[in-house]
Formats: C-alpha cells, structure tokens, sequence
C-alpha cells in the first residue's frame, strides 16, 4: 500500500470517530433537556416563544405553554428549544419597545450633550498635526548680535 491511501484511510478513521463522538454528545444533551422539561418549566422555543410548560403529551408530541395568564398556546414538543434559568435572564433589558425607546433616547441624549462639552472644550496645550502654533510662547526666539558685542 502507498502513504497516500494510508494517509486517506487515517483522515477517513479520524472523521468516523469525530462523527461519532459528536453524536453521543448531542444525545446526552437531548436526555438533558428532556429530564428539565416538565410542566412548571419556564421554557423557549425554537421560534422565539418564551412561556411556562403547563403539559406535555409523549404520545401526540403536543405541549402546552401558556404565554400570558389565561393564553395557552399547543406547540410541538420539539419545538422547545431550552429551559429558562435565572442566569439567562437580564434584569437590566428592556420588558417593552416603549421602554427601549425611552433608553435610546436618553443615550442619544447624553451623547449629544457630551459631544457638545468636548465641542466647548479648552484644546491640548500639543498642536494637531499640520496646526499653525500662534502663540507667541512656542515659537522660538531669534537672538540676534550687535556689532559691538
């Protein structure tokens, strides 16, 4: 056999065992989620949808999620994507577009007024390149000689 058929051969056992061992992870996280997943939980689905899992039928592969007090919503129970933790929840994101508006709004203003203190600002005592020193301070002095002297 030549090294280049070994070579394939060693390339297609690596890919083989890869494959497998992603899969073995991939299920284990599978059996992860479908242990926290019972009603009570709060859940996401693949589209978005965040609510409490009140049931979930094995059988039909049906499960409800009510979305808002009194609306309960039935989804595929593959559709849910993870259980919601504390830790995935920001405390500090906005619960309404009105809200986010509001923040943006100050944020745009507190730029605006920040760039209006830098625009009154004193300038840096070093010139920006290319800048005309005026200042009688920075120039260099002349000194001439007299005659006598």
């Amino acid at each position: 056999m030549d090294p280049l058929t070994i070579g394939m051969l060693v390339i297609l056992a690596v890919l083989v065992f890869f494959m497998f061992r992603n899969s073995r992870k991939r299920k284990a996280q599978q059996e992860e989620l479908r242990s926290q997943i019972v009603p009570g939980a709060e859940i996401m689905t693949n589209f978005g949808l965040f609510g409490t899992l009140k049931s979930l039928d094995d059988v039909t592969k049906v499960a409800e999620v009510e979305v808002a007090p009194g609306t309960v919503v039935r989804v595929h129970s593959q559709t849910i994507a993870k259980v919601v933790t504390a830790d995935d929840i920001d405390p500090n994101a906005p619960r309404s577009v009105e809200e986010a508006m509001a923040i943006a709004n100050r944020e745009a203003e507190e730029r605006d007024r920040v760039k209006l203190n830098e625009d009154s600002a004193i300038p840096l005592a070093e010139p920006a390149y290319g800048e005309r020193v005026t200042d009688e301070a920075k120039k260099p002095r002349r000194t001439t000689k007299k005659a006598g002297e």
